[in-house]
């Protein structure tokens, strides 16, 4: 069989299972929610580990032969596994009172990692073929899930998420068709016809939705209808009118009137708010019942910034108090287009000018001083906890720093959210404000802070200068004849608070005091049940409270329900030990079955190989993450950060068939250097192309990680190369031991950052790095028969 063909092959197949997993991510997130998406690395490295795994026990399926056969079932399953995985109930909602759910959970792993398991085949039993040009198959390896990686985005914003799935399937059968035998070409051939099909019919097989997402509960509501969906490569938006669509966060109750129409707008199906209907000023009357109208009563409010505005009910409230400039600036592009272009009437234009995608950091610097109020609205149409692993940059110590340069001396911070019991973000929130207050050169907080809150919500306004006596009677005012609770001001009593949506103690006053108060904080901080320490870049997981050592009490202050904890991000270490228990399982097996890797070999492939996994995932992941800053979304920083390390790692395994220096030891070593050398360049490299255009920096990011990725694309091939010239019995496992710590390496990625910030986890990768230079020599030859 010709090499060309079975690179061509190999570059179909990388490329179709790498667009399916990045597929599959986004189907985790509409089906389920975003932090399942973590179940797919999981669970598509684990398919490709096994895969060496069954090679080493049944070296006659090494055929180079039947590679055309893998990429069959690689093609086909692709389709089939996604059609399977739509039919399975699993519910994480259901965990709590339905055991069955577990059983599921097994369900998925199985069906997903079948196409996987054959790509892992195919790419295995090409390394065991052709081991000397192991260089060449890991580029097209590389080079093929790089390209991919860019088509599944184009492919996602083009046709819908189970048509790209069908779409991917037909190439990976494409390569079949170039690779196989006559009767693979034909059962392909056949295949790709029905994959094309299924891209004609509309709405086959149409991706499930957990009943108990916010859009679904909406829709069960009498009366409620579905208007229309929109999508792109990173959200889906739907818009529906409910009656459950009432969005007037912590409104008064001296406020009797109705409200105006307002129609349900939600992100993936989860994350729900509102388009408010603003033909009728009197009707918007309501805003100035709401707590967040607070900021506009007690000062200057001429050049307003909104963060992450949504719906816009925030916009109408600046424009219903007169402002004259309104900024507004929001992560999510589609949704602002949907209410620009569909919903320009109804909306009355709030999206027409001044508006902006992005994180909204760094993006006025240029212009500082420029606002007397920065709204930040953190809530949806219902009060819901964000998931603990999921990165934040905008509720940074560091972020903090920056909104509070924009403002003008005599500016306003302002800050609304819903009270969830447990008291955490707030008390964070309070916190992180506080910190990046004393940070820039604002002592005394304790004159600077106001805090009220109504039945659900609470207000927080942080001021760039002190607040003025007439200021106080303004709140106090405003306090009293909306009956909402003061929490703090400068000088207030305790008999101030708590009056009219009484609590059975003062908890808010206290807490806040003791934040607000240098003495009290620290001691505070340590003895409370859960964490509310600042957050900084170097682990911006704003929303991770939970403390270890407070379980138990945690676990009985949420009445014994364990499902907290899977909302709050413990999900992760769970789904870490079973993919450790799987990939130990996995690695084991040859070592006791009758054609066993001996424990020398073992002992001397395991630990480059295993390394190499470790590393190569702990800097890819964490590169994402830091990335996410300056491109201001997990979808750009993902696209931009794979498709430049995967491409340019494909290049630099090309090279070492070219360049003998490229094939010492020492190139490890290099490695390890440049990771520290990045990782302490990457925080200036982020804030110096933050204000730039997203094309100029994702082409900046792209650019200055092609060095550190053609580097990093040599070792592995290398080893193999050398393993295939010592022991090419040992190719297999080495490729399950690469792909069974590639599973483990995401996972401890996140725990670890939680704990020592992203920095040290790249400094981990590159002891990896450091440490797989001194077992790189140490590959066994095979022992003399007799």
């Amino acid at each position: 069989m010709k090499q060309s063909r079975i690179l061509t092959a190999i570059f179909l197949f990388s490329f179709s299972a790498l667009s399916y997993e990045i597929i599959l991510t986004r189907i985790f997130s509409i089906s389920l929610w975003y932090h399942f998406a973590f179940m797919v690395i999981s669970i598509a490295m684990l398919g490709i580990g096994a895969s060496g795994t069954v090679l080493s026990l049944y070296p006659k399926i090494k055929d180079p032969s039947k590679i055309g056969t893998y990429g069959l079932f690689l093609g086909a399953g692709v389709s089939l596994s996604y059609i399977v995985f739509n039919q399975i109930p699993f519910d994480p909602v259901r965990l709590q009172w339905d055991r069955i759910q577990l059983f599921y959970i097994c369900l998925y792993y199985i069906a997903l990692s079948i196409p996987f398991f054959f790509f892992g085949l195919s790419i295995a039993t090409a390394f065991s073929f052709i081991s000397e040009k192991s260089g060449l198959l890991y580029g097209a390896d590389l080079l093929g899930a790089g390209t991919g990686s860019i088509a599944a985005l184009f492919l996602m914003s083009i046709i819908s998420l189970e048509k790209a799935v069908f779409f991917v399937s037909a190439i990976a059968l494409t390569g079949t068709f170039i690779v196989g035998s006559w009767k693979a070409k034909i059962i392909s051939l056949f295949l790709i016809m029905t994959a094309v099909s299924f891209l004609i019919i509309p709405g086959f097989s149409e991706t499930r939705m957990s009943p108990y997402k916010g859009l679904q509960v909406a829709l069960k509501y009498p009366g409620a209808e579905h208007i229309k969906t929109y999508n792109n490569p990173f959200s889906r938006v739907d818009i529906f009118k409910s009656p459950a669509v009432k969005f007037a966060p912590g409104l008064s109750l001296k406020y009797l009137d109705a409200l105006p129409e307002q129609i349900g707008i939600s992100i993936d199906g989860g994350d729900t708010n509102a388009i408010t209907y603003a033909g009728n000023r009197e009707s918007l009357r309501f805003l100035r019942y709401l707590p967040s109208a607070l900021i506009y009563e007690i000062g200057k409010k001429d050049d307003v910034l909104i963060l992450e505005p949504k719906g816009g009910l925030e916009v109408l409230l600046a424009e219903y108090y007169g402002s004259k400039n309104i900024y507004k600036v929001d992560s999510n592009p589609l949704a602002i287009k949907v209410i620009r272009d569909d919903f320009r009437n109804f909306s009355r234009g709030i999206y027409s000018q001044n508006t902006f995608h992005g994180m909204g950091r760094s993006r006025f610097k240029s212009r500082g001083g420029q606002f007397d109020i920065i709204d930040i609205p953190f809530m949806g149409a219902s009060p819901s906890g964000s998931f603990g692993i999921a990165e934040d940059y905008r509720f940074t110590v560091e972020a903090f720093k920056e909104y509070l340069g924009y403002l003008k001396n005599s500016g306003a911070l302002s800050i609304n959210l819903f009270m969830l019991p447990p008291p955490r973000m707030e008390l964070r929130l309070l916190n992180t404000i506080v910190q990046s207050m004393e940070g820039v050169g604002i002592n005394d907080v304790k004159r600077n802070i106001v805090a009220l809150r109504s039945w659900g919500t609470i207000c927080i306004i942080a001021k760039k200068s002190p607040f003025f006596s007439d200021e106080i009677e303004v709140i106090k005012k405003f306090s009293k004849e909306r009956r909402f609770d003061l929490i703090y001001y400068p000088g207030v009593k305790e008999e101030e608070t708590n009056i009219y949506v009484k609590m059975p103690s003062s908890e808010y006053y206290k807490t806040f005091e003791n934040i607000l108060n240098r003495e009290t904080r620290k001691t505070f901080e340590n003895n409370y049940l859960l964490d509310i320490r600042p957050v900084s870049d170097e682990a911006p997981f704003f929303h991770y409270y939970l403390r270890l050592e407070n379980i138990k009490a945690i676990y009985e202050m949420m009445g014994k329900k364990w499902s907290y904890f899977i909302e709050e991000g413990y999900l992760l270490p769970v789904v870490f030990i079973q993919a450790l228990v799987l990939s130990i399982i996995i690695i084991l097996i040859p070592a006791f079955s009758k054609k066993r890797v001996s424990a020398p070999s073992m002992a001397a492939v395991l630990p480059y190989f295993a390394l190499l996994g470790l590393a190569f995932m702990f800097v890819e992941i964490s590169i994402i993450h830091k990335m996410i800053l300056p491109l201001e979304t997990p979808s750009y920083a993902v696209a931009a950060v794979l498709t430049s390390l995967l491409i340019s790692s494909g290049i630099g395994s090309l090279l070492i068939h070219r360049f003998s220096i490229l094939r010492e030891a020492h190139i490890l070593i290099a490695i390890a250097l440049l990771i520290i050398i990045y990782s302490l360049l990457l925080p200036s490299v982020s804030t110096l192309i933050l204000p730039y255009s997203m094309q100029f920096k994702i082409a900046s990011v792209c650019t200055m990680l092609m060095p550190l990725g053609m580097l990093m694309g040599i070792p592995f091939p290398l080893g193999l190369k050398i393993l295939g010239q010592r022991n090419p019995s040992l190719i297999p496992w080495a490729w399950a031991v690469n792909g069974c710590l590639s599973v483990l390496a995401p996972i401890l990625t996140i725990m670890l950052a939680m704990a020592v910030g992203f920095k040290i986890v790249l400094w981990i990768g590159a002891g990896a790095y450091l440490l797989a230079f001194f077992t790189f020599p140490n590959f066994p030859s095979p022992p003399l028969r007799s």
